[in-house]
C-alpha cells in the first residue's frame, strides 16, 4: 500500500506536468502559407497536421519523428480557407469550408479533390460527424447545412436566430451541438434536430466546443478568456479553467 505521504493530489500533477512541458518545450515555426492561416487540425491517426488559409490554400505536413515535413499544398478553393475537419477514423480525408460558398473533400493520400459542394453562402464552420455519414457546414448567416458524405449532397439545412460560432456532434453522433454569441451551448438530437436543452455555458460569447475521445466529457471555450468542463450525461461544469 502506498505512503499517503507519496499520492500526489490533482493540483500536484498538474503541478508536475506544468513543470514537464515548460522544460520540455520545443517551439518551432513552419512557413506554410503567403498569408494568415485560419484552422488547423491533426489527422484521427496523429501522423498529418493541416492548415487552412486566408490565401485559399490547405497545406498538409507530415509528422516524421520530432518534426513536420510538409508533403502537399491543396489548392481549388476562391475565398479563405475559414475551417477544416479531419474524418474521425479514416485518416486520409480531409474537409474545408470556405468563404467561396463551397465545402470541399480532399484525399490525402492521392493528392486530389474528391467532391466539391455548393452551399448558400459564405462558410465560416465545419463539423465531419464521428461516424463518418454527415458534414455540417454553418455560414455568416446562421445556417446549417447537413451534407451526405455518401452522395456529397445537401440533404437539409436549419436557419438559426442567434449567432452560431462552432458546431459539433456527441461521439455517437446522436447530439447536435451548437455554441452561440449570448454564451449557450445548445444541444439538439440528430438527425431530428429537436432541442434537447440550452446550457448557459459563460458569461462571454462561445467561441468553440470540444468532445474528447473517450465521450464523457466536452469544453467550451469563451471571449471571457475562460474554458470550461462539461460532463455529458450529467450536463455539469466540471471545472473552470482561467488563464
Amino acid at each position: 500500500m502506498k505512503d499517503p505521504k507519496q499520492i500526489q493530489t490533482p493540483i500536484e500533477d498538474l503541478a508536475e506536468l506544468r513543470s514537464y512541458f515548460a522544460s520540455h518545450n520545443v517551439v518551432r515555426e513552419y512557413i506554410a502559407h503567403t498569408s494568415k492561416v485560419h484552422s488547423v487540425g491533426w489527422s484521427c491517426d496523429g501522423r498529418r497536421l493541416a492548415s487552412g488559409s486566408f490565401d485559399k490554400s490547405v497545406a498538409i505536413f507530415n509528422l516524421e519523428k520530432s518534426k513536420l515535413v510538409q508533403d502537399f499544398v491543396f489548392k481549388g478553393h476562391t475565398g479563405s480557407v475559414d475551417q477544416l475537419c479531419w474524418h474521425a477514423s479514416h485518416a486520409d480525408l480531409l474537409s474545408t469550408a470556405s468563404g467561396d460558398k463551397s465545402v470541399r473533400i480532399w484525399d490525402t493520400r492521392s493528392h486530389k479533390c474528391a467532391a466539391s459542394i455548393s452551399t448558400k453562402g459564405e462558410n465560416i464552420n465545419i463539423a465531419w460527424s464521428p461516424n463518418g455519414s454527415t458534414i455540417a457546414v454553418g455560414n455568416k448567416e446562421d445556417l446549417v447545412s447537413f451534407i451526405d458524405t455518401r452522395t456529397y449532397k445537401v440533404v437539409t439545412e436549419e436557419q438559426f436566430n442567434f449567432e452560431v460560432n462552432e458546431i459539433s456532434w456527441n461521439n455517437d453522433s446522436d447530439l447536435f451541438y451548437l455554441t452561440n454569441g449570448l454564451g449557450c451551448v445548445h444541444i439538439m438530437t440528430y438527425p431530428g434536430l429537436q432541442l434537447q436543452t440550452v446550457l448557459k455555458a459563460h458569461p462571454g460569447t462561445c467561441i468553440c466546443i470540444e468532445h474528447d475521445p473517450t465521450g464523457r466529457y466536452f469544453a467550451t471555450g469563451s471571449a471571457d478568456a475562460l474554458v470550461s468542463l462539461w460532463h455529458v450525461q450529467e450536463l455539469a461544469c466540471l471545472r473552470v479553467f482561467s488563464r
